[in-house]
């Protein structure tokens, strides 16, 4: 069988690793270390297991959404992940690692950010735990995502916004681990998403998987079988899809089809569409697919999703893509603000910009009426009204209000 799953040097095939400054050689060799341990322990467990209970409202329901069903001809089913507090999956993976960073007595969080979901779920565990949070965010996001950002500084985060390169995700993890190299011993760095220096990737994936562990029973309780047909998901750097493939990526059964931004068309300069697109380079720590010129140089990732502008995409994804897997598609963003108001108008959920290219991908498969189809809605589009609203003219009969 093959092994999706990192090795003990953090690689998933060919991609994967820890690339780090010297500085930071120790920091990610200790939590190296240190990380499976903790995790695994039952103590660990049970305080994870409990606050995702009490504090972030789990499990997530898995909605059965009969109009859409109807329409695409299968059984659809929503994985909500849109209803837990701080309104996406990001939640699942910060409280996770501030205990972790807990118990390596750790006094400082940073944090990067795109859409600003991860900064609010890092600043909101910073508040319930007391700890100094400081969160960097690219300067062009702070503008489109401005509520987020106020919601950070209202739990009691320091937003710091990157003004270099071209302002957005990349940008602010770049600034994040600058910052780490200068305050290695009391800072831990909570990362978003399925990337950057092992164990990172694997950490993630673990603190999300929760996702697919709550689907196999939601299921087997709904239909009498713990696995679907199809899994949909979202994927920029792959902390949302990690979760929802996780405990389905050696069943044979299961079809696991991921959407990424395509922005104006994965063929064209605006676009980012790493599996498509991507060359095999390191980022911000690790090996995996980079949108790069020939000399090597990052190119920026444009899409109208902030959540999905990395132009990376984690080891995990890179490695499944690469073996065939995973169905990879790109989604463009008039698709996706058009899937975005049709879950609206169809099932009365406003579902984030980001999980809306999930939603599109449905446009792009076809199946036959007894297909269980699950797809996780990742997150909430309070943050992303705005954006629906000046870009209604692509969300075809349902723009016309």
């Amino acid at each position: 069988m093959e092994n999706y799953f990192a090795d003990e040097n953090g690689f998933y095939g060919e991609f994967g690793g820890a690339y780090v400054p010297e500085i930071l050689y120790k920091c990610v060799h200790d939590l190296q270390e240190a990380y499976l341990p903790i995790i695994e322990s039952a103590e660990f467990k049970a305080e994870y297991h409990a606050l995702l209970k009490d504090y972030v409202g789990r499990p997530s329901p898995l909605y059965f959404a009969k109009r859409m069903s109807e329409k695409y001809g299968c059984q659809l089913y929503l994985k909500r992940e849109d209803l837990n507090h701080t309104g996406a999956h990001k939640i699942n993976n910060t409280i996770g690692q501030i205990l972790l960073a807990k118990k390596l007595g750790k006094t400082r969080i940073i944090a990067e950010t795109g859409a600003g979901q991860h900064g609010v779920a890092t600043a909101t565990v910073c508040a319930l735990m007391n700890m100094k949070c400081e969160v960097f965010m690219g300067a062009t996001d702070v503008e489109r995502q401005h509520t987020n950002v106020e919601r950070m500084k209202m739990l009691g985060a320091t937003v710091h916004p990157v003004r270099t390169g071209n302002m957005t995700l990349s940008d602010a993890c770049s600034e994040a681990i600058r910052d780490w190299c200068c305050h290695p011993a009391d800072t831990f760095y909570i990362v978003g998403s399925t990337m950057g220096p092992h164990p990172y990737p694997d950490l993630v994936a673990r603190m999300q998987s929760v996702i697919s562990e709550e689907i196999k029973w939601q299921l087997e309780e709904k239909i009498g079988r713990d696995y679907p047909d199809y899994l949909i998901a979202c994927i920029g750097g792959g902390s949302n899809a990690a979760g929802t493939i996780y405990h389905y990526v050696n069943e044979e059964r299961t079809k696991i089809v991921l959407a990424e931004a395509g922005g104006h068309g994965w063929q064209t300069d605006h676009t980012a569409a790493t599996i498509h697109k991507g060359t095999t380079g390191i980022l911000h720590g690790s090996k995996m697919l980079v949108m790069q010129d020939e000399n090597g140089q990052i190119q920026e990732a444009f899409t109208i999703s902030a959540g999905l502008d990395y132009p990376g995409v984690g080891p995990m994804h890179c490695n499944m893509a690469k073996k065939g897997r995973t169905q990879v598609l790109s989604i463009n963003d008039d698709e996706a603000i058009r899937g975005g108001y049709e879950l609206t108008r169809m099932e009365g959920i406003i579902p984030a910009i980001e999980s809306a290219h999930a939603i599109a991908a449905l446009t792009k498969l076809t199946f036959k009426p007894t297909d269980v189809v699950v797809l996780t809605v990742s997150g909430r589009g309070d943050k992303d009204v705005e954006t629906y609203l000046k870009n209604k003219n692509m969300a075809g009969e349902y723009g016309d209000f």
